[in-house]
């Protein structure tokens, strides 16, 4: 139903910034809750950040607190894209980053799409 493509990944060094984008297909994106999560090397999936909707044209923003502060999650429905901005990057930031959709309105419990991953990687 719904099909994701994650852009933007590459290698950047720390303190830098990296802005990753996903482009979904499908129909209503506007409705949809996204987010993105991310996996380090030898760890679990975990939530970064999400912007969830909340009816109409309302929409809520969630941050892990690990990226709170340096990441900005933001989308533009006219493009069926969301984004991550990323600031002051980490070596610990260093991960593949999954775009992730749901029905529901909360991303960081439900997600229910993904994207195939891109990777980023923050050297010292």
């Amino acid at each position: 139903q719904v099909q994701l493509v994650e852009s933007g990944g590459r290698l950047v060094q720390s303190g830098g910034s990296l802005r990753l984008s996903c482009t979904a297909s499908g129909r209503a994106f506007s409705s949809w809750s996204m987010g993105w999560f991310r996996q380090a090397p030898g760890k679990e999936r975990e939530f970064a950040a999400g912007i969830n909707w909340a009816g109409s044209s309302i929409y809520s923003t969630d941050y892990a607190d690990s990226v709170k502060g340096r990441f900005t999650i933001s989308r533009d429905n006219a493009k069926n894209t969301v984004y991550l901005q990323m600031n002051s990057l980490k070596p610990e930031d260093t991960a593949v980053y999954y775009c992730a959709a749901s029905s529901i309105r909360n991303i960081r419990s439900s997600p229910t799409y993904w994207g195939q991953g891109t990777q980023v990687t923050v050297s010292s």
